[in-house]
């Protein structure tokens, strides 16, 4: 086991400025509101989107159900949490016709004029429609409507992807951060 340092960029949105749309969903898919008794599903899908990912190093919870499940608990139950930034995505063609969650964000307040969006993420074979543009701006929608003026997040360096879509929303970096972490060394 190696300490290793993971580059990490804080990036914040000014939402009174932001005026655009983001899209409509593919066919098949529908997002549900903040609701507890879709806790479960919530677990599963950030399960789901983090378990293989670099993030599950940086942060082991994301690596397991039970640490999903523990994260979810804690974010849900802080008396800063804002349940109309928080989302399920769900895709609805499955072959028992039962919905799968395949996406999820979740939103807190930092103080009285600002946000932050925690663990956006879409499962892998969910991804390159656009999913995290909408589920994002499902978000941004409820933090506008909470009455929070700045949104902010944090992403690994090397999840260019997750970068990228930030940028293109209109998130500026604001600070670089290490986390570390330890690793296992082959």
């Amino acid at each position: 086991m190696g300490l290793t340092y993971f580059k990490r960029y804080q990036m914040q949105l000014d939402l009174r400025k932001l005026e655009r749309a983001f899209g409509e969903l593919p066919p098949g898919y529908t997002v549900r509101p903040w609701d507890e008794s879709c806790l479960q599903a919530h677990v599963e899908a950030k399960y789901r989107a983090f378990a293989e990912e670099l993030d599950a190093l940086v942060f082991p919870s994301l690596g397991s159900r039970e640490g999903c499940l523990r994260l979810m608990r804690e974010i849900t139950a802080r008396r800063e949490f804002v349940p109309q930034a928080t989302w399920l995505l769900e895709y609805r063609r499955s072959p028992d016709g039962r919905p799968i969650a395949c996406g999820t964000i979740q939103g807190i307040r930092t103080d009285s004029l600002n946000g932050s969006v925690q663990n956006v993420g879409i499962a892998p074979e969910h991804r390159g429609q656009r999913l995290g543009t909408y589920l994002l701006g499902q978000s941004l929608a409820g933090f506008r409507l909470a009455g929070v003026c700045w949104v902010n997040l944090e992403v690994t360096a090397r999840n260019q992807a997750a970068h990228r879509l930030y940028r293109r929303l209109g998130f500026r970096r604001t600070c670089v951060v290490y986390k570390t972490a330890q690793v296992a060394f082959a």
